[in-house]
């Protein structure tokens, strides 16, 4: 028999020495959680190579992952009494989830009200970017590894290039701006796809951020020797375009940008893996299935879910939440001998 079989009130745990109890969402290093990445879901409409094998995965059943009033319960919690200003909405793919809308009216219903982001692959962006707008979507971006269709039918194993350049055009109709064109690079053709994005992405006034392939993929069959780093990418680009150093303050951004060809238009680099930026995160992580991950390659997860149904009070969901922001590690530990991949791939945490 449970306190909750009882009807009592759930126990809070004394806090871990040193961790404040209001305030930021800090960690031993200093630093604040502000931008909290939440998973909608682990499905995925798209197959790309580097993400998860040609037959999907094993989904999570419905009953697991959180309700839409079981998150918008953490939102506010995150957003009023954790100091969250910033929402990104994840997948796996989040147009797959129907409550889309209402999640993002309820997060921008709070106050303070938080930039409210959505990172996704394109597919059905075209027809639902105006009703995104206007529950209260900030701005998007859009995951896009090539304008080679051949190239893109590759990777993602779907034809269906057409769709998501559809979907980019109607955000930016929709005022979804400024939208940034997240790319992967394979291994195979993307030095050949790389320029050819950019000029596309400049000629369109979107934001390019290239992206290190990191160790997450469904079959962990990633590898350093066949990962293009930054260097190579930056060496690339350069044949073709003038590149010269943001000079605005990177702050606690992924991206080191470049401006282009003397002009105020950006491409940025985002080295996870060549260049780890550990030390200025700022993010913190809900899965589809209520858990939260202090870092993307986290080995540990703190499971909101089972307080949430075990009746919780707002006081234990966020003891819980400060308790394991407190203990994220230092770095993601890519580049140490004893980095182990996470058993979760990417479209299970969220981007």
């Amino acid at each position: 028999m449970t306190l909750t079989d009882l009807g009592l009130p759930m126990p809070v745990r004394p806090a871990p020495a040193g961790m404040p109890d209001t305030g930021p969402l800090l960690d031993t290093f200093g630093r604040a959680a502000t931008d909290l990445r939440v998973s909608l879901t682990d499905r995925c409409n798209l197959r790309c190579t580097y993400c998860m094998p040609a037959e999907g995965l094993d989904w999570l059943p419905e009953n697991q992952l959180l309700t839409a009033e079981e998150l918008d319960r953490l939102l506010a919690i995150a957003v009023t009494r954790l100091g969250i200003t910033s929402i990104r909405f994840t997948g796996g793919e989040p147009l797959v989830a129907q409550h889309l809308e209402q999640t993002i009216a309820s997060a921008s219903a709070l106050h303070p009200r938080p930039e409210i982001a959505v990172t996704t692959n394109g597919l059905g962006l075209a027809r639902r970017a105006a009703r995104l707008k206007a529950a209260g979507l900030n701005r998007v971006n859009v995951s896009l590894d090539t304008v080679n269709a051949e190239h893109f039918a590759q990777i993602t194993r779907r034809d269906r290039l057409a769709d998501v350049l559809a979907g980019l055009a109607a955000a930016a109709a929709a005022g979804l701006g400024p939208i940034k064109v997240n790319a992967v690079l394979d291994p195979r053709t993307g030095l050949d796809d790389v320029v050819p994005l950019l000029r596309f992405c400049l000629d369109h006034g979107y934001q390019l951020r290239i992206i290190e392939q990191m160790p997450l993929d469904a079959g962990h069959e990633w590898s350093r020797d066949t990962t293009i780093e930054a260097e190579t990418v930056l060496g690339t680009l350069r044949r073709y375009f003038d590149l010269q150093p943001d000079p605005s303050p990177r702050g606690s951004a992924p991206a080191q940008l470049w401006r282009v060809d003397g002009s105020q238009s950006t491409v940025g680099i985002i080295a996870s893996v060549s260049e780890s930026f550990c030390g200025a995160c700022n993010r913190t992580r809900l899965t589809a299935d209520g858990q939260i991950r202090s870092c993307l390659f986290s080995a540990t997860e703190t499971d909101l879910r089972a307080l949430l149904r075990r009746g919780a009070d707002d006081d234990a969901l966020e003891a819980a939440w400060r308790t394991a922001m407190w203990a994220k590690p230092a770095g993601h530990g890519i580049n140490d001998p004893s980095f182990v991949q996470p058993v979760r791939p990417m479209s299970a945490i969220g981007g």
